[in-house]
């Protein structure tokens, strides 16, 4: 069976780095993602943090895969705001090949920000999110 969001959410970092690692990168997505991020996965705070996440501040990614953008839905309004380049590229974690969501160029607000994206399910992504090189989340975007 392939893997759920609630799979993904029930998974510690290691086993989440494991299939980010094991991943192929997938097509470039297109169209409304519904996003769900992962703050210390595996964690009892993680079930709460999740949730409360999603409701206030973010539901996901719209991308627009012929004009090479995305912009994320923020706020309890889900408005499409931070813009971010995507584009194929080099992963962080392996140097295998991911598709980059690039924010230095779009966003003032997120221009230390860049995502990385892998497919681990049909129409399931596994997203890492670093502040500089520092990675500080993991996301999932379903489509």
């Amino acid at each position: 069976m392939p893997l759920t969001v609630d799979d993904l959410t029930k998974m510690s970092q290691a086993e989440l780095d494991d299939l980010y690692c094991q991943s192929p990168v997938g097509t470039i997505p297109d169209g409304n993602s519904q996003g769900t991020a992962l703050i210390w996965p595996g964690s009892w705070l993680s079930r709460i943090l999740v949730p409360l996440i999603k409701l206030l501040a973010w539901q996901g990614k719209v991308f627009h895969r012929e004009q090479r953008f995305l912009l994320n839905k923020v706020s309890p309004l889900r408005l499409r705001l931070v813009k971010a380049e995507v584009y194929p590229g080099k992963s962080w974690i392996d140097d295998g090949e991911t598709t980059v969501l690039d924010y230095s160029k779009t966003s003032f607000v997120a221009q230390k920000i860049r995502d990385e994206i892998r497919e681990v399910a049909p129409n399931l992504y596994l997203g890492q999110a670093y502040w500089g090189k520092t990675r500080v989340l993991n996301f999932i975007l379903k489509f």
